[in-house]
């Protein structure tokens, strides 16, 4: 039987999470907005403080919390941390960069890479390119075998913390005849002959995330870097995936219980024809849809969670986690600015960022479309 309810002890960690966040990361989040810049001290703080180790295991410097946990913890720090890019780009290198080091790497790798990422190193997935995104496995990047290792050709797009890496797992194609089954993974270190990123690329929302592409020019990469075996990069990808649409909304649900805590309050506060605004029907039913968007959020997320901890599969719930929170996280972002109002509108207040920040969501990790064509497959259509 599942079981959601939480001890005292992660509470009272969670709680811990929260004052940290709100007192401990400084930041002109408006501003960082505006210029598009990372918070790169904030980055460092949260690995002094662990966060980048909650679900690494403690052989390899980590918390070793399970995934319910992890997942509480995360959730503490986005209703914490006003800074949604922060949050967003900690939860992909945690989701995604992590997992596939620990279930792929060896121990050299692991001992290696893990240790610096929980130290403050930055580390990128590249998979996506200008004619792959849906289609992952369309790549077009190389990786030509010659002595002693492979040599990498190709142009990875709108990657994650690509600007600011230290190092990347990244996707090329070693057989292209066998199609997904050629695809092999590779980990990148900045400063490899051949390897460069573009600065960061402006865009609509989460602009304190650092977004650009990796080039690879005839890039060197020893035997040794390559991640797992020949022909591999398929099932990396597809569990590095699984696990990042089904925990990278983590901390999106403690900045959608902050978001519906200030409606809320503002409702109660605003007056309009002698009555707080609250007491109006229309608005008053856009908060109780925004509180039911949380509480199923919420409780399909445990359920991933739930159901990893317990080695059972959840690629069918990663899915749908993915494709209701991303979702609902827009349509209550909506309902916090019709509620607000002009307020909402304006972008000093930080309401319609949360809009913005929103919206990558019905992209990233896997579009909603793709989550349904997931979703549709394992019902047997």
């Amino acid at each position: 039987m599942m079981d959601f309810s939480w001890s005292d002890e992660v509470l009272g960690l969670a709680e811990q999470v929260i004052q940290f966040a709100q007192t401990e990361l400084p930041s002109d989040v408006l501003a960082n907005d505006r210029r598009c810049e990372f918070a790169i001290e904030n980055w460092q703080r949260c690995a002094d403080q662990g966060i980048m180790g909650w679900s690494v295991p403690k052989q390899y410097g980590g918390a070793g919390y399970d995934a319910r946990t992890t997942v509480r913890l995360l959730e503490a720090f986005g209703y914490g941390c006003k800074d949604s890019g922060l949050a967003f780009a900690i939860n992909s290198q945690i989701w995604s960069v992590q997992p596939a080091i620990l279930k792929f790497g060896t121990e050299e790798q692991i001992q290696k890479y893990i240790a610096q990422l929980l130290s403050g190193r930055r580390g990128a997935f590249g998979i996506t390119e200008a004619d792959s995104g849906s289609d992952s496995f369309a790549l077009k990047t190389s990786a030509t075998r010659v002595e002693d290792g492979y040599v990498l050709n190709g142009v990875k797009k709108y990657v994650t913390l690509a600007p600011v890496a230290d190092l990347a797992v990244v996707f090329a194609n070693t057989n292209p005849d066998v199609g997904r089954w050629g695809v092999t993974a590779f980990i990148v270190e900045r400063g490899a002959g051949g390897f460069s990123t573009t600065d960061t690329q402006p865009k609509m929302g989460l602009r304190s995330t650092p977004f650009g592409d990796m080039t690879f020019d005839n890039c060197f990469v020893h035997e040794s870097q390559r991640l797992g075996p020949e022909g591999a990069g398929s099932s990396i990808f597809t569990t590095a995936m699984n696990s990042e649409r089904g925990y990278i909304f983590a901390s999106q649900l403690g900045a959608m219980q902050r978001q519906l805590e200030q409606t809320i309050e503002y409702t109660k506060q605003r007056k309009q024809f002698g009555n707080p605004i609250g007491k109006n029907q229309a608005v008053s039913h856009r908060i109780a849809d925004m509180k039911l968007r949380h509480e199923l959020a919420r409780l399909i997320l445990y359920k991933v969670a739930w159901l990893d901890d317990q080695g059972m599969p959840a690629s069918m719930e990663a899915s749908l986690a993915k494709l209701y929170i991303s979702e609902m996280l827009v349509e209550s972002s909506l309902d916090a600015i019709r509620n607000q109002g002009a307020r909402g509108y304006l972008s000093e207040n930080g309401i319609e960022r949360d809009l913005r920040d929103s919206v990558g969501g019905l992209i990233y990790s896997g579009t909603s479309d793709i989550q349904r064509n997931i979703i549709s497959r394992l019902l047997g259509l």
